[in-house]
């Protein structure tokens, strides 16, 4: 299977894992002041390619602090930059799709992500299905879907969800090349050259679309607000949850901690009761399934004895 850091407990990796869901989905309601303002200040291109930039320069001196420079030349950029293209592919493709259909579809959608995880391990590892991890695959799922919440009109599949769908494979394949194709760095190092990477890629997505007439920035609406709002959602949606995230990776292996991305809507709704918004037991039940799925397919809940 993927992970490489068979040393750290199921339980810290799961936390790890949990804690890089939770910092990811608390992150989303900066997005959606960026995206819903009236006017809005970056569109969407221009918003993912800032949004890479302020995670790889807030990543990039703690790197060089705690691991010094030496790290940094070591490192190979032309690999890690690679990977980091698929990163900003699969955040391009993301914006992409939700624009042709909707948040529900796209968070619908992402609830495979543990079964293309778990299908490159079995093709690319070799890793043995057992009925435990059928069936937490299946509660996963399942659980994913109906913690998605609102479905009053929101799913509809056509090629916003084919594009949703390249986005979920690809940041899976981009997760498990940073913890196997970059050997010898540490989660801080792989996620912080990843990033960079994907920075590179991302303000070249936003140059061509500058290039090819598309909206620009709107500096008249970017105040301190917008500002802080980019900040929480690249520093905090992914700089500290991708490096949370490739070490739970590291540990778990992709599928085992993709499983985990199915309660980020239950997190994002738990947020938002906070600022107001309403409790659904349905989702509640949804992200229930989803942690149910969790223990079981890790064998942390025996159902199937040997």
């Amino acid at each position: 299977m993927t992970a490489l850091s068979p040393a750290r407990s199921p339980l810290s990796a799961n936390l790890i894992c949990m804690a890089s869901m939770l910092i990811w989905a608390a992150a989303l309601p900066a997005a959606e002041i960026l995206i819903r303002a009236d006017p809005a200040p970056l569109p969407p291109i221009l918003l993912n390619a800032a949004r890479m930039v302020m995670a790889a320069a807030f990543l990039l001196p703690v790197w060089w602090l705690v691991e010094g420079g030496a790290a940094l030349r070591r490192a190979n950029w032309l690999r890690g930059t690679m990977v980091g293209s698929l990163l900003a592919l699969g955040a391009l493709l993301l914006v992409f799709g939700q624009t042709r259909t909707s948040a529900v579809m796209a968070a619908v959608v992402s609830s495979a992500m543990p079964l293309i995880g778990m299908t490159l391990e079995i093709f690319l590892d070799g890793r043995r299905l057992t009925p435990g991890i059928v069936l937490g695959l299946m509660l996963s799922i399942i659980g994913g879907i109906l913690a998605a919440g609102n479905f009053d009109g929101g799913l509809g599949f056509g090629i916003g969800a084919l594009l949703c769908l390249g986005s979920v494979i690809t940041f899976t394949l981009a997760s498990r090349w940073t913890v196997t194709a970059l050997p010898g760095l540490t989660p801080l190092g792989s996620t912080s050259l990843t990033v960079c990477g994907a920075a590179i890629t991302g303000t070249a997505f936003g140059l061509i679309s500058l290039a090819l007439g598309f909206p620009g920035p709107n500096l008249a609406a970017f105040g301190l607000t917008e500002f802080t709002a980019l900040a929480i959602y690249g520093i905090g949606g992914l700089a500290i949850s991708q490096v949370l995230w490739i070490i739970a990776v590291g540990s778990l292996g992709i599928a085992m901690s993709a499983l985990h991305i199915n309660l980020t809507p239950f997190y994002v709704m738990v947020f938002m009761l906070a600022l107001g918004g309403t409790w659904s037991w349905v989702q509640a039940l949804g992200a229930a399934l989803v942690a149910i799925g969790v223990l079981v397919a890790q064998g942390l809940i025996p159902i199937f004895r040997r």
